[in-house]
């Protein structure tokens, strides 16, 4: 029902629209309805700019176009720093999840990563629901063929039917679409995803600009009945208990059913009979000439790549409560659908599967992120933003925050403000874009915790300790959400505080069952925080010993993270202090780098192509030394100097 008001609406507007034959004026327009998108437009809503977005087909309005699930390595952490920017994927992701785990549980919180899997439809409807209430955000069902661009300022879109549109910002999240191309096997065609037309004309407009263009590729695997799969053979992947959740505040209260998740592999007979037909892979046939990504690569070139590996993993995902589709992640391929259908059926547990959709490679351009300002606007052309796999990078995670820092920084270019940046030592969205903005995106770039500096302060558990404030202060979030903040913040500093004044003895500690527990019970008192600095106790352990038994699983998660890793978090803290003057020195955009004597030319020409914000980006252009950037320092110094005495 959800959709099918949605479309009712925006085929009202249109026919409205149509029928008046006017050109309607938005502070903003965003292009594309995936994550990006969806993002940008709710986070520009949110702060009181008029938003029109623009997408091709508007029952795909949060369409999960690979796997239907949210979450992972790295990824986790932007889903819950876009929650605590008041964003809406976590939301979406608790409401539609039907499969909840935490990765890498027995290890460090900074590693630590909550995955949903989730229904396809509950998740877009979830979306649509949001968007359709928010009274700024209005949908249209077009195309974007040109953008009306006068002294190097967006002045606004011509749509597909020739409709003008007015706006002084316009934010592209076009995905995969733009120059879309699909593989399979000696088959190709222009689209922007199976079923999807290829936007090929805004494409063309893109690439007349003075902008870095180049071809990416991504891939996804087949899709299988799942009433042909027998899942008695099949290692069954249970979801985890307690269920954690995506949101910082969430309850699993709002989650729909839960179901299994299943796990099978490749094996030696699968292997054979990928590596006989590699030759028709379009990979390999040099059919496709974007790169790939590095991180989730095909079978095969999994197989090819790793050749003393005798099986892959395969894990056998649902792609909703009443979906007959199973996602099996892991076997992304682009070989011809009968070699698809011989080696799925050579994998325990597939032997009779049949194919719903075969996999299939995807080329489309991309745009060099760094010929963007870290705000995520253009460098040439005021008021045009990108977010998403425009900028090179992959993943739905990556995109949402990506059309979250666009949406912000839209509205505040239009309030003539500065713009809101992420910073490496406040986010995993500052890393994502100071990596993009500084490095460049040679590769499908994919977001994960080893790409972090200061990954212990930039837990998923505290991304709202970081960040929600500066939410609160853009408009992003309500009172009452801002109320439920504070109140949890205070709640840590009691419990945090409570430990470190309580003293337990160990005739407590036996009382309260923690023999069990301790290798070796101490002799003497301990203070309850030094008892769970130990290794084998966990907060839960001392809920006997607590007030009210405890907190709730978010505000534990905060508590026992920051007394059992106290000594590394004052570390980094001190680390980032020190640093922290060279990250915020800003380098003048009109800086002449040609002034400064003592850079090599290698130097140079990095530094004049990457026009870095700060030193701290200069500092990480590769090839930049140590001594390269102290020159830089002094001269960016006299610059300084030299301004202020004007």
């Amino acid at each position: 029902m959800d959709d099918l008001n949605t479309i009712r609406k925006a085929k009202k507007m249109n026919q409205n629209m149509h029928k008046a034959r006017i050109k309607r004026k938005y502070d903003i327009i965003v292009v594309g309805g995936g994550h990006a998108g969806v993002e940008a437009a709710w986070a520009a809503g949110r702060m009181g700019a008029q938003v029109l977005l623009v997408t091709q087909n508007l029952a795909g309005l949060g369409q999960m176009s690979c796997n239907p699930a949210i979450g992972g390595i790295g990824k986790t952490h932007l889903v819950r720093e876009i929650d605590a920017m008041g964003g809406v994927m976590a939301r979406a992701a608790d409401e539609a999840g039907i499969h909840f785990r935490v990765l890498n549980s027995t290890k460090g919180p900074a590693v630590r990563a909550t995955r949903a899997q989730a229904d396809r439809d509950l998740y877009k409807q979830a979306i649509k629901r949001r968007l359709m209430a928010c009274e700024r955000v209005h949908l249209l069902q077009q195309t974007v063929d040109d953008l009306i661009i006068k002294h190097n300022c967006v002045r606004g879109v011509v749509t597909g039917n020739g409709l003008t549109l007015r706006t002084p910002v316009v934010i592209l999240t076009t995905g995969t679409f733009l120059g879309g191309l699909i593989h399979l096997g000696e088959q190709r065609w222009s689209a922007g995803r199976a079923g999807d037309v290829a936007a090929n004309a805004l494409a063309r407009r893109l690439r007349a600009l003075p902008l870095r263009v180049g071809r990416l590729k991504t891939g996804t695997p087949p899709r299988l009945d799942k009433h042909s799969i027998d899942f008695a053979r099949l290692q069954v992947q249970p979801g985890d208990q307690p269920r954690p959740t995506m949101q910082l505040d969430g309850s699993p209260d709002v989650h729909p059913q839960q179901v299994c998740c299943h796990i099978t592999a490749t094996n030696a007979r699968t292997h054979r009979l990928v590596l006989a037909n590699k030759h028709r892979s379009p990979i390999f046939g040099g059919a496709v000439k974007g790169t790939g990504p590095r991180y989730c690569p095909s079978i095969e070139d999994k197989i090819s790549r790793f050749a003393d590996r005798d099986s892959h993993r395969i894990f056998v995902e649902p792609e909703g409560l009443t979906s007959a589709e199973i996602y099996p992640n892991g076997i992304s391929t682009s070989l011809p659908r009968e070699v698809q259908q011989r080696f799925i059926n050579s994998i325990v547990g597939f032997e009779q599967a049949r194919i719903t959709q075969p996999g299939y490679a995807i080329e489309y351009d991309y745009f060099d992120p760094r010929d963007l300002h870290p705000s995520l606007q253009t460098r040439v052309i005021k008021g045009l933003f990108f977010a998403g796999q425009i900028n090179g990078t992959t993943g739905y995670e990556e995109a949402a925050a990506q059309g979250l820092l666009a949406g912000i920084n839209a509205v505040l270019h239009l309030q003539k403000k500065a713009p809101w940046l992420a910073r490496r030592t406040n986010s995993y969205m500052g890393v994502m874009i100071d990596d993009l903005t500084t490095q460049g995106a040679p590769e499908p770039y994919r977001l994960f915790t080893s790409r972090a500096e200061y990954r212990l302060l930039l837990r998923e558990d505290n991304a709202d300790a970081r960040l929600r404030p500066d939410a609160h202060k853009l408009g992003l979030i309500d009172d009452q959400t801002w109320q439920a903040f504070r109140r949890k913040m205070r709640r840590v500093e009691r419990e945090l505080d409570f430990l470190n004044t309580t003293v337990i003895k160990p005739a407590a500690m036996r009382a309260a069952g923690l023999d069990a527990v301790l290798d070796a019970p101490p002799s003497s008192a301990l203070r309850l925080a030094d008892l769970l600095r130990r290794p084998q106790v966990r907060y839960r352990d001392l809920a006997a010993l607590l007030p009210d038994g405890g907190s709730d699983m978010h505000v534990a998660a905060q508590v026992e993270a920051t007394v059992k890793y106290a000594g590394y978090i004052d570390r980094q803290l001190a680390e980032v202090k020190k640093m922290k003057a060279q990250e915020e020195r800003t380098i003048p955009t009109d800086f002449d780098y040609d002034a400064v004597h003592g850079l090599s030319a290698e130097a140079l020409t990095k530094l004049k192509a990457a026009a870095p914000p700060t030193l701290g980006a200069a500092s990480r252009l590769p090839g930049l030394t140590p001594a390269a950037i102290s020159v830089l320092s002094v001269y960016v110094h006299k610059a300084e100097a030299a301004r202020a005495s004007v």
